[in-house]
């Protein structure tokens, strides 16, 4: 049988949306009105590579047994009882409630596994206010924007591991997963003509004018290296202003799902033109998202100094785009071929990269001597004391600090570790994650 992953919440913190973002289709009624949903659904879902039952329920309400809202529950307790795994979503906005904190106590008491969604959490200040749940005792929160799309690449990568290693005949089907390849940039860089030099094929209509691509194309692939790849074309993304015809703002939006959906993303370049404001956008994007990144150096025969044009582009990226220190740049022609084959190699070293795991011995090794290096600086007069470290996922790598005070550590500091991490580890170009962690306060809200 196929796992069965529950959707819980209190009302309004928008589990349906949710729901049918993770379908990939429209199939519960989303309304900003409480209690919308009453009866549950259910449907067949592809999930972080595996066929899983998803099931929307109503929202979780205090009431008489008798009473609608009350049947509501009884019906989201009996959907429970059968899952593989529960999704309790809460409201990034709204932070925790009461009655987040009364079915929190009631999920622990369950012997399902459950998994914190830290629903409406848009852009940094959103996934910020998302760790608030971490006081649930529930583990780690993931930061989605069921609305929006954003972070659902990390929501699968936690729903698989949550769900643990698939039995043996669903393994194989695992093992041949395809590595999930997104090609984006501005219009007219050559995204198109890059795929077909790929596939050895023209598979998609290319030519001089820009925008021929509208929609997000996904073919299926076998690379060089004998791997399966997903790979998907998608349209040229313009600067807001410009994105005028509904036609046009559809296709952005069908190309920021695409490239929340990958594991990895090529960003291909204009060489001749170097990289602009709207390069280093989508960068920031892709690795807003946590996704791995290589860029492709496009038009490279037509370039007269390759040395320069090759070192505004490094420049750009160190300036700019600090997070994704050291990418891979792969100069390239995709209308000749001329290094075309040296794409897939870097992309699945990229990927190597992303996927790393590193025991916490090692990361504590490494703490320790960055500690002894540099140590943290006062904040109001107090000294910041970091006890140990830890790294409990990959995809991308996340690093967690535990420390008293560890909450107010200046941001400068907070990027020599990532900096200093990712070169003790040889890790040029993956997006890193940092979390820090503080012991509770019990004394925090004593009035007396």
């Amino acid at each position: 049988m196929q796992p069965v992953i529950v959707i819980l919440g209190r009302p309004n913190v928008g589990k349906s949306t949710l729901f049918n973002r993770l379908a990939q289709r429209r199939i519960a009624l989303v309304h900003d009105t409480p209690g919308v949903t009453r009866d549950r659904k259910e449907v067949t879902a592809r999930i972080a590579g595996r066929d899983v039952t998803l099931v929307d329920t109503a929202g979780l309400e205090e009431a008489p047994p008798d009473t609608v809202p009350g049947r509501m529950r009884a019906s989201s307790e009996a959907a429970l009882r059968g899952a593989s795994l529960a999704l309790f979503v809460m409201d990034a906005r709204a932070g925790i409630t009461p009655a987040d904190r009364a079915f929190a106590a009631w999920l622990r008491r369950t012997r399902v596994p459950v998994l914190v969604v830290a629903n409406k959490a848009e852009g940094r200040a959103g996934t910020t206010a998302a760790m608030e749940a971490f006081e649930l005792g529930l583990g780690d929160p993931v930061p989605v924007s069921a609305e929006h799309g954003d972070g659902f690449g990390n929501l699968h990568d936690e729903i698989a591991a949550k769900l643990g290693p698939a039995p043996e005949d669903e393994a194989e089907v695992e093992a041949e997963r395809p590595l999930r390849l997104a090609i984006v940039g501005r219009p007219n860089a050559g995204k198109s003509t890059l795929l077909n030099a790929l596939l050895g094929e023209d598979r998609m209509i290319t030519g001089p004018e820009p925008g021929l691509t509208r929609d997000a194309v996904a073919v299926q692939w076998r690379d060089a290296t004998g791997g399966e790849v997903r790979l998907v074309d998608t349209a040229g993304m313009r600067k807001k202003a410009r994105v005028q015809e509904t036609l046009e703002q559809m296709s952005v939006a069908s190309t920021l799902a695409a490239l929340k959906e990958a594991e990895v993303v090529v960003l291909v370049l204009d060489a001749l033109l170097g990289m602009d404001e709207q390069d280093l956008r989508i960068a920031r994007l892709a690795e807003r998202e946590g996704r791995a990144l290589v860029i492709a150096l496009n038009k490279w025969d037509a370039v007269e100094d390759r040395n320069a044009a090759r070192r505004r582009v490094e420049d750009a990226l160190m300036t700019s785009l600090a997070q994704s220190k050291g990418v891979t740049v792969v100069p390239l022609s995709a209308a000749t071929g001329r290094g075309v084959d040296k794409l897939m190699p870097a992309v699945r070293v990229a990927y190597a990269l992303w996927n790393r795991r590193i025991p916490t011995g090692e990361v504590n090794r490494w703490f320790e001597a960055a500690l002894a290096r540099h140590q943290p600086p006062l904040v109001d007069g107090k000294r910041i004391k970091l006890r140990y470290a830890t790294m409990p996922k990959a995809r991308p790598p996340t690093l967690v600090i535990f420390g008293t005070r560890a909450d107010v550590l200046p941001e400068d500091y907070r990027r020599y570790l990532v900096n200093s991490f990712r070169e003790h580890f040889t890790m040029p170009g993956v997006p890193i994650r940092l979390q820090l962690r503080s012991p509770r306060n019990p004394y925090a809200d004593d009035d007396g």
